[in-house]
């Protein structure tokens, strides 16, 4: 009995070893998520490996679902360490992490950014209401007090005052951060302009709010932000979706579509005007910190005011920096690996 004790306790002895060589021998480290936040992302990475002599983070564009999936598979070096994020995390994606042991994160809240509809800008000038964009892009409308399959296939056909061109919008998919915000912010907002629609039972209703159309117009351009840049610049009639950062870098050939008569700018959107903005985060695993190499310093890097501060580098990027105290909460936060807690929904 004696023999199989001392036997039993080398074993957990050397599995602990194990690990943590393991652990050791990844020396970058890894992150996913949001397409919106990787930009953000990938100027730390550089500018942490710049000053440290670290290698650069690997960076990848999972998508906010997608991201959150790999994030939460587990603890371990072939895990995910952080996971950017256009939206909070989930009730369902918190547990999911706690059912793997993923049950000690930090949630940093980064900034806020304007979800964009954009044209190249050689397209004439166009201004639409959150109702109009439900009409064009959702799968159901309400046409003389009926629900029926989406009709429109030009602009002016919602309203004569728009363009009379085909409606075509390239957007996120449902594993899209920005596809859920999009939904939220705008979808479900236009919806409720219409009485019919706001008659339905509950889940009805949530099914024609939230269904986006599958029959041409709208077109799911996938979580590479950067393909729906070069698919306006390529059709001038199209509209796309995507976080106002995208917009930002590529103001040279791109302008916003206003909406609700506000124009996305980083003055609407910091000041709370422009109707169609949302909070930006990353979630760090605390279990990984002190054990992945640089990871202290790289969050240590992200919540500098160099970095996200109110004249930081990621600012000239289009991140709509937070208020002074915000920023002293969210850094005091990394610092002590304040845990989150769980979402309400």
């Amino acid at each position: 009995m004696k023999h199989a004790l001392i036997v039993g306790a080398v074993a957990v002895a050397l599995a602990g070893l194990t690990s943590a060589a393991m652990a050791q021998s990844r020396d970058q480290i890894r992150i996913v998520g949001s397409s919106t936040v990787f930009p953000y992302t990938q100027a730390v990475a550089e500018q942490f490996a710049a000053a440290t002599g670290n290698p650069a983070p690997v960076v990848e564009s999972t998508g906010t679902g997608g991201g959150m999936q790999v994030f939460c598979e587990g603890v371990g070096q072939d895990k995910a360490d952080i996971t950017g994020a256009s939206r909070a995390m989930k009730k369902s994606e918190f547990e999911a992490c706690v059912a793997n042991g993923v049950d000690n994160v930090t949630e940093v809240l980064i900034g806020y950014d304007g979800l964009s509809l954009a044209h190249t800008q050689s397209a004439p000038d166009m201004s639409l209401t959150k109702a109009q964009i439900f009409q064009a892009l959702a799968s159901e409308v309400e046409v003389d007090g009926q629900i029926v399959a989406n009709p429109y296939k030009n602009w002016n056909e919602i309203d004569p005052s728009l363009p009379n061109q085909p409606i075509t919008v390239f957007g996120p998919p449902p594993t899209s951060g920005t596809r859920d915000a999009f939904v939220e912010l705008v979808m479900l907002v236009g919806c409720a302009t219409f009485p019919a629609i706001e008659a339905l039972e509950e889940g009805r209703k949530e099914e024609v709010c939230e269904r986006m159309r599958q029959d041409g117009p709208f077109v799911e351009a996938g979580e590479n932000d950067n393909l729906i840049v070069q698919r306006l610049n390529a059709d001038p009639n199209a509209i796309g979706i995507f976080g106002y950062s995208f917009l930002f870098e590529n103001s040279d050939t791109l302008k916003d579509v206003a909406v609700d008569g506000v124009e996305a700018n980083q003055e609407t959107i910091a000041d709370g005007s422009y109707p169609v903005s949302r909070p930006l985060y990353i979630y760090v695993k605390n279990a990984h910190r002190g054990v992945i190499p640089g990871l202290n310093e790289f969050l240590t890097e992200y919540v500098s005011e160099a970095s996200f501060g109110a004249d930081g580098y990621l600012s000239e990027r289009g991140l709509i920096v937070l208020p002074d105290d915000q920023r002293t909460t969210v850094r005091d936060a990394v610092a002590n690996s304040t845990p989150m807690a769980a979402p309400a929904k």
